[in-house]
C-alpha cells in the first residue's frame, strides 16, 4: 500500500487532492495532507476514507520528517521558499519529490546528490511553469523530427477573470496567491529578441503594453516573465533568434499597474507606522503632495495624464483617493496595496477564472517559413474549482500516480518536465480533463 504525502492544502490544491484521493480508492493508497490549517485540510479530504490529515508546522523537522519518511512520494504545493525543507528530507530518506515552483538555486545545488541517490525531484510541474514546458517541448521536438529550424519562440500565459465575470475597470480578480500578484516582475526580466539579449527592469516592465490577439478572447497585453534565457539550453533551440516567456493580462491592467509602480505603491522597502493614515494621506505621502494641493490633480501630473483619463478612474475605483483609514501597524506600501486589492479583486463563490496560454513558434522547413500557434483556453467551474487550481494541481497529481503505477520510469536529478517520457503521457491525460491545446499554422 503506497503512501502519498501532499504538503499544502491551499487555493491550488483542490484538484490535486481530489484526483489523488479518487485514485487512492482504486489502488488502496493512503494520502496524507499536511498543512497548518486543519479546516483547509478537512475541506479537501471530505468524507474520503483514504485521506489523512496532518496539521503541522512545515518548518519543524520534528513534525515534518516522520511524514516524509513514511511516504512513497512527496508532492509539495508549499510556498517556493519552503520546498527546500522537504527536499532535504526526501534526499535523506530517498523519496521522490514533485513541486510546482521554479527550480531555486538551493534546489539546483542538490542535483548531483539527487542523481547519486537515484531520485527524481521534478520541479516546475504546475501550469506556468509546468504545462508550458511540456506543451512547448512537444512542439519543439516535433519540429526537430521533420528537420525544421526554429527561429522564434514566444510563450504567453495568464490567469485571468472569465469574460462573463469581468466587471471591474482593472479586468482582474485573484485566482491564485494574491501576494504573488503584488511581487510579479520585481526581479526584472531577460529575453532574446532578434539575436540580442535584452533586460527589462521592474520600473519599466508594464509600460510598453505590447499586445497579442487570442482567437475567441480578443486583445491581451503581455510583459516578459523572469529570466527566459535560462531555458535556452533546456529547450534545445540552437538556431533561435527570439526567445521569450511572458505573462498575459488585459491591456488596462498593465496601464494601471504601471501607474501603481510609478507612484511607489508596490514597494516592500518603505515600511512605516500607518496609525492615523487614510488611503488618501498614504498616497499624499508617497507622491510628495502637500495638504494644500488637490490630490487628484497632483497624481495626474505625476502620471502625465489628464485628470479624467481612464487610469485615474481606475485608481479612484480602488479607493486610493478615499479617506478610509488604513490598518494600524508597521506596514510597507506593498502590504497596504495588498489589503486594498483583497477588498476589490476577490472572486464571488460562483464566479469563474480563465487560463490562457499560447505558444507562437516560427521555423524554417525546406526553406519555407512556418508560423505555428498552439493555444489553450480553459475556464474554471467556480471560485474554488478554478482553472488555475486545475492546471496547477493536476499535472503534479498525474505524475505522482504514473510514477507509483510504473507508467513512468522517474528520471533522476533536479528536473523540469521537458523530456518526452514525462510530457507525452501527461499531455494525453490532461487532454482527457479538457486541458488541451488547439494548434494552427498561420
Amino acid at each position: 500500500m503506497f503512501t502519498i504525502l501532499i504538503a499544502g492544502a491551499g487555493k491550488s490544491s483542490i484538484y490535486l487532492i481530489k484526483y489523488l484521493l479518487n485514485h487512492a480508492s482504486r489502488n488502496k493508497w493512503k494520502v496524507i495532507i499536511a498543512d497548518g490549517d486543519a479546516i483547509s485540510i478537512a475541506g479537501k479530504i471530505g468524507d474520503s476514507d483514504y485521506g489523512e490529515a496532518a496539521v503541522i508546522d512545515i518548518t519543524s523537522a520534528a513534525e515534518r520528517e516522520p511524514l516524509v519518511k513514511m511516504a512513497d512520494i512527496v508532492v509539495s504545493l508549499m510556498p517556493p521558499h519552503l520546498h527546500i525543507h522537504l527536499a532535504k528530507d526526501c534526499l535523506k530518506h530517498k523519496k521522490n519529490l514533485i513541486t510546482s515552483s521554479y527550480i531555486s538555486d538551493e534546489m539546483k545545488e542538490m542535483d548531483q546528490a539527487v542523481k547519486d541517490a537515484g531520485l527524481m525531484f521534478m520541479c516546475e510541474m504546475g501550469l506556468d511553469p509546468g504545462i508550458d514546458h511540456m506543451s512547448a517541448n512537444k512542439i519543439i521536438h516535433g519540429i526537430h523530427r521533420v528537420c525544421g529550424s526554429i527561429t522564434s519562440f514566444k510563450s504567453y500565459c495568464g490567469g485571468l477573470v472569465a469574460p462573463e465575470n469581468d466587471n471591474n475597470p482593472w479586468h482582474y480578480k485573484f485566482s491564485w496567491n494574491p501576494r504573488n500578484v503584488i511581487t510579479a516582475g520585481f526581479g526584472g526580466a531577460k529575453y532574446l529578441s532578434r539575436g540580442k539579449h535584452l533586460e527589462v527592469v521592474y520600473e519599466q516592465m508594464f509600460e510598453h503594453n505590447k499586445k497579442i490577439n487570442i482567437d475567441g478572447i480578443g486583445q491581451l497585453a503581455y510583459y516578459p516573465n523572469r529570466d527566459s534565457l535560462r531555458y535556452l539550453d533546456l529547450y534545445d533551440v540552437p538556431d533561435i533568434k527570439t526567445f521569450m516567456r511572458a505573462t498575459l493580462r488585459y491591456p488596462d491592467f498593465c496601464i494601471g499597474w504601471q501607474a501603481l509602480i510609478q507612484l511607489g505603491l508596490t514597494s516592500q522597502e518603505d515600511a512605516f507606522d500607518t496609525t492615523g493614515f487614510t488611503y488618501a494621506s498614504w498616497l499624499r505621502l508617497k507622491s510628495g503632495c502637500d495638504s494644500n494641493t488637490p490630490l487628484v490633480a497632483h497624481i495626474a501630473g505625476i502620471l502625465q495624464v489628464a485628470p479624467n483619463e481612464k487610469v485615474m478612474s481606475m485608481l479612484e475605483w480602488l479607493g486610493l483617493f478615499s479617506e478610509t483609514p488604513l490598518k494600524h501597524g508597521y506596514n510597507s506600501s506593498a502590504d497596504l496595496l495588498l489589503d486594498l486589492l483583497m477588498d476589490n479583486w476577490q472572486m464571488a463563490p460562483e464566479e469563474k477564472d480563465m487560463i490562457v496560454m499560447q505558444h507562437e513558434v516560427e521555423y524554417l522547413h525546406k526553406n519555407n517559413k512556418v508560423k505555428l500557434l498552439s493555444t489553450l483556453v480553459l475556464k474554471g467551474e467556480s471560485r474554488d474549482f478554478s482553472a488555475m487550481a486545475k492546471t496547477v494541481g493536476l499535472p503534479m497529481g498525474m505524475l505522482a500516480r504514473m510514477v507509483l503505477t510504473k507508467q513512468i520510469q522517474p528520471p533522476v536529478g533536479v528536473l523540469l518536465p521537458n523530456m518526452q517520457s514525462v510530457y507525452r503521457p501527461l499531455l494525453i491525460e490532461l487532454a482527457h480533463h479538457d486541458i488541451e491545446f488547439n494548434e494552427v499554422v498561420v
